[in-house]
């Protein structure tokens, strides 16, 4: 009896011990909060430019290979003049730059995103799309721009077809994962419930897919914007990739990252709009 009690004890001893352990909550990954990151970005930015200013006016950097922010002041009041720099003023460039990288988004989305449907949702389509898709898509987009030319030109349609491809490619291909990434339970269940084809790709592959249709969304305009400014290098009349190129052949260090600085924020403030359309649309995934 005394024998089973000191194991009892034991055992309960042992209980004891290891039940704070299993039943204590496992702490949760701390998030950081919107404001607070940007707080902390804002930060970041303003000691790369104080940075900047310390080291141009300690001599570390000199103009003629860097910039100093008197640079890219004259090369931002020159700009926004009358008289403009390139071509044009600053909001010409800005505006021309804006529309050809939204119309060359718009038609990778109209196209790439029906395309990737398609393949993710019918195995014939994926098998008779496949083979071309996979070795057009290695070919980079800047290669097209002879070809573009010579097809159509030297205007805006030729810069739109160039942003095509390089917004085409995302869209097609996080369509066609998200899709194939659909619960197949979900699938199964939609079909013993007498779904057609057509609702079933509306009511459960297209919300399923979402997510991954907008991580596409936002890769294609990363990829028009970086596109857009090789684009435009090639005969335009305005833009900021137009900048960038008279600004290389005058040696003229402050237009260049002035110019650059406004790609980044153009490209910056359009993915941000998108991710909040994005939280408008699924909200669940907030």
């Amino acid at each position: 009896m005394a024998r089973s009690t000191v194991i009892a004890g034991s055992s309960t001893a042992a209980l004891d011990d290891v039940a704070p352990r299993v039943g204590r909550p496992q702490r949760a990954r701390r998030t950081t909060s919107p404001s607070r990151r940007w707080y902390i970005g804002s930060i970041a930015l303003a000691a790369t430019i104080a940075l900047w200013f310390v080291a141009t006016a300690a001599g570390w950097v000199t103009g003629g290979r860097f910039p100093t922010p008197s640079d890219v002041w004259r090369a931002a009041m020159q700009i926004s003049t009358d008289g403009g720099y390139g071509g044009g003023t600053l909001l010409q460039h800005i505006w021309q730059s804006c529309r050809l990288v939204l119309l060359g988004f718009a038609v990778a989305v109209a196209t790439g995103v029906p395309l990737g449907l398609l393949m993710g949702s019918s195995r014939r389509a994926d098998a008779l799309v496949s083979p071309v898709f996979m070795l057009l898509r290695p070919i980079p987009p800047l290669a097209w721009i002879p070809l573009a030319i010579l097809w159509l030109g030297l205007g805006d349609a030729a810069k739109i077809f160039v942003i095509w491809v390089a917004a085409f490619v995302p869209s097609v291909i996080n369509t066609f994962t998200g899709v194939r990434s659909v619960d197949v339970t979900l699938q199964e269940a939609a079909r013993v419930h007498g779904a057609s084809r057509a609702v079933l790709l509306r009511d459960v592959m297209i919300p399923g897919a979402l997510p991954m249709i907008f991580t596409g969304l936002r890769l294609s305009l990363q990829a028009s914007w970086t596109t857009l400014v090789a684009a435009e290098l090639v005969g335009a009349f305005t833009g900021l990739g137009k900048v960038l190129s008279v600004a290389t052949l005058d040696i003229y260090p402050g237009m260049i990252l002035f110019a650059m600085v406004w790609v980044g924020v153009l490209g910056a403030l359009m993915t941000k709009s998108l991710a909040w359309l994005e939280t408008r649309l699924l909200p669940w995934l907030r």
